[in-house]
């Protein structure tokens, strides 16, 4: 069993399997999630304990991990007399791996500071599949002795890590991959609407393509599971809209204008209105179909 000691907060889709990924890699865990039900079958998987409160999880751990939905949901479970920020002991890390504002990520990092406790914003790409197979991409924000420390321990489910600048940072570059997320499955959309009016066939198209210029993670994941309609792979366009409200935040603070981001937004919005709020991003595809008809 390893040394440093570890706590998950925040066991959806994402943080259980996240989490899982620390115990197997003998670091000591205490999970807590807002469901105990869900933290109580996670120890009964894992080797691990569960806690009632964040705060009881957070107590006596080196490093804290947190991953819930947005940025209230994250103060929700960092604030207050049983909040992760009550237990957390002078010189730990707290690393948020939720997707948030910036400008959360700085408040979170002021919050910290005045507790002695260091922090890092780490967003985190790759999706369910990414977090179960413990290959996710994490951007972090922080100070460089705080990442250098909490590196080996997030290597447990990650493939790539990379520091990109002071706090705030991490959440920029994730707003950078969301923006480039909607502007592929645009294209993907677009190109697959052609691709099946000219009768070619969408698997033999993405065995020539997917090595090539035109090559992503989502045409070789998802072109063909849109040909088929099926669309129930895990990150919903509820929040990708999320995210993509970040991004324009972000985006107009800085004076600029995201024509295609914010074409996708109203996209996903009308399939809002259709009930498909649950649907993975690339159902996308039938909002652009629906422009053609």
């Amino acid at each position: 069993m390893k040394t440093i000691k570890t706590a998950f907060i925040g066991l959806g889709v994402m943080g259980y399997p996240m989490a899982g990924h620390l115990s197997k890699h003998d670091y000591p865990v205490t999970v807590f999630n807002r469901s105990q039900g869900k933290a109580e079958k996670w120890a009964t998987e894992f080797t691990g304990t569960f806690a009632s409160t964040p705060k009881e999880a957070a107590a006596g751990a080196d490093i804290v991990f947190v991953c819930v939905g947005n940025d209230n949901d994250v103060r929700s479970v960092i604030y207050g007399e049983e909040g992760v920020l009550a237990g957390l002991k002078a010189g730990s890390i707290l690393v948020d791996h939720t997707t948030t504002s910036a400008d959360l990520a700085i408040e979170l990092q002021q919050a910290c500071e005045k507790q002695e406790v260091s922090f890092i914003d780490a967003p985190v790409s790759g999706g369910q599949a990414g977090a179960e197979n413990g290959a996710l991409t994490i951007m972090c924000g922080g100070a460089q002795a705080s990442f250098d420390k909490a590196l080996p321990v997030m290597n447990s489910f990650a493939k790539q890590a990379q520091l990109l600048g002071p706090n705030g940072q991490g959440q920029r570059c994730k707003m950078v991959n969301q923006i480039c997320i909607t502007g592929v499955l645009q294209g993907l959309s677009e190109a697959l609407m052609l691709a099946q009016k000219a009768d070619l066939d969408i698997a033999q198209v993405v065995n020539t393509l997917k090595h090539g210029a035109a090559g992503s993670w989502q045409m070789a994941n998802r072109l063909e599971t849109m040909a088929k309609d099926e669309f129930d792979f895990g990150f919903a366009i509820d929040w990708m809209r999320k995210d993509l409200a970040i991004c324009l935040e972000e985006a107009e603070r800085h004076n600029i204008k995201l024509p295609l981001t914010e074409k996708v937004d109203l996209s996903y919005k009308s399939l809002q209105d259709q009930g498909l709020n649950r649907m993975d991003t690339s159902v996308l595809v039938k909002a652009v179909k629906a422009e053609n008809s």
